[in-house]
């Protein structure tokens, strides 16, 4: 299912980037360490390293430049986020949030949104497990929108408690 939009996926080592891209576009492998950018239809996935290290911070602005959409990934199993405060609005795409492995047993999954929202303050939050596919239907639907209006009254139709709507400011 080739898309017209494309997004880029970022988050620390191990936050399940790879995973959740091979669920997106159905793929039944393995997920492996990204070790370089990958591009797989609709979906650029990012080394970890791209985020923990601001040395490669120019790797992900020129990364952006191929791109609509910028999907943060926030572990829900992790108790810090690698994302400086405000971060997505560094970056001019339409940004997404996304807390993964909230089926997980250590999963905090309103600490991982709370972390979300310090980096995204206006987009959508997706709370998923590419385990159970729980989440992947409105991540793929939100990359289809072209603007932070269009994506904002897509999640206020939904009304889901896996799908949230932020526009906070740095709290």
């Amino acid at each position: 299912m080739t898309k017209k939009n494309r997004c880029m996926i970022l988050g620390s080592i191990g936050a399940g980037k790879s995973t959740l891209t091979k669920a997106l576009l159905g793929k039944e492998e393995r997920a492996l360490k990204t070790q370089s950018l990958t591009y797989d239809d609709w979906i650029v996935d990012t080394p970890g390293e791209y985020t923990e290290n601001p040395m490669y911070y120019k790797n992900i602005m020129a990364t952006s430049l191929e791109v609509t959409h910028v999907v943060f990934i926030q572990d829900a199993t992790k108790k810090k986020t690698i994302f400086p405060p405000g971060f997505s609005t560094g970056i001019n795409k339409l940004p997404i949030g996304v807390v993964t492995k909230a089926d997980s047993e250590k999963a905090d999954i309103n600490k991982a949104i709370e972390q979300l929202k310090r980096v995204i303050p206006k987009g959508p939050i997706v709370i998923t497990s590419a385990e159970r596919g729980t989440g992947l239907n409105f991540l793929r639907d939100l990359v289809d929108f072209n603007s932070t209006e269009e994506m904002r009254r897509y999640v206020e139709n939904e009304s889901i408690d896996t799908l949230i709507f932020n526009e906070t400011l740095y709290k």
